[in-house]
């Protein structure tokens, strides 16, 4: 490898701020703060999702009101159905 071109490969504590856990590994992210954790002070990076909190990975499922984005839809768009389709720009 050429030297000086490579940015600095070393620890990361990334912390998950939605679901409040820490990971501890080996990253090239450049953060300026710092936390102690183990008894050792490493460089920090706070995440707002990671695999702790994402719903795939949790299994979670949030449920929406879809009731209401169906009848905000036809309102908005339901005249659109009844028409026909203009003769000769498909043909």
């Amino acid at each position: 490898m050429r030297k000086d071109i490579h940015p600095e490969y070393q620890e990361v504590l990334f912390h998950d701020t939605n679901a409040d856990v820490y990971f501890l590994t080996r990253s090239t992210v450049a953060t300026k703060a710092t936390r102690e954790y183990e008894g050792k002070e490493y460089p920090y990076y706070p995440l707002d999702i990671s695999s702790a909190s994402h719903p795939f990975y949790t299994g979670e499922q949030r449920k929406t009101s879809n009731e209401g984005r169906v009848a905000s839809f036809n309102k908005r768009f339901g005249a659109f159905a009844g028409r026909n389709k203009k003769k000769g720009a498909d043909e």
